[in-house]
């Protein structure tokens, strides 16, 4: 699973020409899963991801994690994060798992999340063509893949 986490001032997913989630500081986080992922590369990343030490404490570091600040998740499915670009300038997705295989991930992984915090994860909807907009806090933008926990 790779996930691409920015930390948001405010983050608004729009379908069909209705806003359908919106957050205020927090992350927006982009979710690409691929066939060999599974349960234990949910939980490892939501760990991760609430447990990221990327908001300002009191003193201008960062040093608090989403969960600290009482922070809100959008997490959208996307699964160009798994395009490859190794030959010509089309981009190949045949890394990214199918819908029948992703699904269930990316739900397991909104309901991880929602345990950990409760009231404060948004979505889009899987497969759907949605407009996302956002104003990046700092700029901070973070790249995990679970395959690489380095």
């Amino acid at each position: 699973m790779r996930v691409l986490i920015q930390r948001v001032l405010k983050s608004e997913l729009v379908i069909e020409n209705k806003v359908y989630a919106l957050i205020e500081n927090g992350l927006l986080v982009f979710l690409g899963i691929e066939d060999s992922d599974g349960a234990e590369d949910v939980e490892w990343l939501c760990n991760k991801i609430i447990n990221l030490r990327i908001f300002n404490d009191d003193r201008s570091v960062m040093n608090k994690s989403v969960l600290e600040i009482g922070g809100e998740i959008l997490l959208v499915s996307q699964f160009t994060l798994h395009a490859s670009t190794k030959k010509g300038n089309r981009p190949s997705y045949i890394r990214a798992a199918r819908p029948e295989t992703a699904t269930p991930l990316y739900n397991k992984m909104i309901s991880v999340l929602k345990q950990s915090i409760p009231d404060k994860i948004k979505t889009g909807v899987f497969g759907a063509d949605m407009k996302i907009s956002l104003i990046n806090d700092g700029p901070v933008t973070i790249f995990i893949d679970s395959k690489n926990r380095e």
